[in-house]
């Protein structure tokens, strides 16, 4: 027997276990020949960096040898030194990399497998999609092996899955920019067609005729912020703004209630739509003529396209995978969260800086109304400093809690501020009687105007309408609420309300409206 058998059938099995994207065999997806060219093309012509600069990464490349070139191209390029196989042999040198790739002969090989750098770009995408595959490979893999894990926690799992997905769209999948031509011809399209439009409304309407003129509806991939002081109505309104959507202009709506129950939501949609107050419906006190004229009222509500989801503690993780789902199936116009700051932002944010969290949330938010293409409205709190100033009690921009990032990502900031309730008798700044007031204050206005839209709430029926709905008329006395009891306001006629137990809410309660 030769020596070369016993070798053969002596020597031990160095066999262990499979590395990630080779259990079955198959190398992981590359395009190592295509890397190659690319860098070969860079180092011959340098201005061809500029057209795969924003399509690669040093980790897109397959072979760590390649990975470092990249870095050694990209870094001369910062520094605005020329770029050729002398500098990046000198570069690879100086950061120890030299004998990683192969040596000076490795590097001046590249060159001889490009004659230009004519394709470098088309080289580049396909180069970006092996990777993309790869790391979809790798985020399978693991969730493959923790699935099998009898420690591992089901929903947690769930949430690493989605997040490290995002997490891989996001870094890979970017718009391209778009040409002048093209930008002209889309923004003639929409002037055309909102010439066509009856009142000027471009966007989503709210069913608000004040609030319409001045926003000409609510616009496409904006971020709406609405915020207030607990029991200033913010849900109310929303409620409001959605039935009007949804029942008067068919628009579908998604609406994600991470504070009130689904079931509770609806009850004030019945009570809003059928005129019955709140407290007749949910202690059941309905006559005969009352239950006919709820089931008569009801009808077009049934059929509204409104999706309600009660999910608590949603992650953003979860609102762009349950928005796009939606988006899919209904064509879903607009989204509403109520609100922001019951929210998390999932995945390696836990337990981290809550400010930082709501900034995570909010970029979130205004990427997610780019993604669809649909405005996004998100409720907010405002800090107690609105309660500790003197005068009107105004909410300002400063007023936004926790975070500065809220304000910043916000194409809209808009706070609800209702005068009766601090015992203001006349608004100074619409000098209206305050009586069923509701200011709604547009602070910030990216693309257009700023000011007060007068709105009428109607306490008994937690709804808003127009300020000059004759319906809801002061002398009907459908509006007419309560102060706080810790003002002194002679003159104002007041009576019993849900308002009473205002008193004994948190601070932070926001569950009466």
């Amino acid at each position: 027997m030769s020596q070369e058998v016993k070798q053969r059938r002596t020597k031990p099995s160095t066999y262990t276990q499979p590395k990630q994207g080779l259990e079955h065999g198959k190398v992981p997806p590359n395009a190592v020949d295509l890397e190659e060219a690319v860098l070969g093309a860079l180092m011959l012509e340098s201005d061809a960096l500029n057209d795969v600069v924003e399509i690669l990464k040093p980790e897109s490349f397959y072979r760590i040898e390649h990975q470092r070139i990249f870095e050694a191209i990209t870094d001369l390029f910062s520094k605005s030194e020329p770029i050729d196989i002398l500098t990046v042999t000198a570069w690879l040198k100086k950061e120890g990399h030299l004998d990683v790739v192969g040596g000076p002969y490795f590097v001046s090989q590249l060159t001889d497998r490009v004659a230009s750098s004519a394709n470098a770009e088309f080289h580049a995408r396909i180069i970006a999609q092996k990777f993309i595959q790869r790391e979809l490979i790798r985020v399978s893999g693991d969730i493959y092996h923790e699935a099998f894990e009898d420690t591992t926690d089901v929903l947690d799992l769930l949430d690493k899955a989605e997040s490290n997905l995002f997490s891989v769209a996001e870094g890979n999948l970017r718009k391209s920019y778009d040409s002048m031509s093209s930008l002209v011809k889309q923004a003639l399209n929409e002037i055309e067609e909102a010439s066509t439009k009856d009142g000027g409304i471009t966007g989503v309407p709210t069913g608000f005729t004040e609030l319409d003129k001045m926003t000409n509806g609510w616009q496409k991939s904006d971020l709406l912020i609405i915020a207030a002081r607990p029991a200033m109505g913010k849900t109310a309104f929303v409620l409001s703004m959605a039935r009007n959507m949804a029942v008067d202009f068919k628009r579908p709506i998604a609406f994600f209630s991470l504070e009130m129950a689904s079931v509770q939501l609806v009850n004030r949609l019945i009570s809003s739509e059928s005129g019955i107050a709140g407290e007749k419906l949910k202690k059941g006190q309905l006559d005969k003529q009352d239950w006919e004229h709820m089931h008569a009222s009801l009808k077009q509500l049934g059929e509204a396209p409104i999706f309600i989801d009660d999910t608590a503690a949603l992650s953003v993780f979860e609102l762009r995978a349950k928005c796009r789902r939606l988006k899919a199936q209904h064509d879903i116009q607009m989204i509403v969260i109520d609100y922001l700051q019951l929210m998390t932002a999932g995945g390696n944010q836990k337990g981290g800086n809550r400010e930082q969290e709501i900034s995570t949330i909010s970029r979130s938010l205004k990427s997610l109304a780019k993604e669809l293409e649909v405005p996004v409205i998100a409720l907010s709190q405002l800090s107690r400093a609105v309660e500790t100033r003197g005068g009107t009690k105004r909410p300002m921009l400063s007023d936004l809690r926790e975070s500065g990032a809220i304000e910043q990502d916000a194409d809209m900031v808009m706070f609800l501020y209702r005068p009766e309730y601090y015992g203001i008798e006349v608004s100074e700044e619409t000098n209206l009687p305050t009586e069923g007031l509701t200011e709604l204050i547009i602070a910030k206005h990216r693309s257009g105007a700023t000011g007060t839209v007068p709105l009428r709430f109607v306490n008994t029926l937690a709804k808003f309408t127009n300020y000059d709905d004759p319906e809801f008329s002061i002398a009907g006395g459908s509006s007419i609420m309560q102060p706080s009891t810790e003002f002194d306001s002679p003159n104002v006629m007041t009576k019993m309300s849900r308002m009473d137990d205002l008193d004994d809410l948190e601070d932070d309660d926001d569950s009466v409206f």
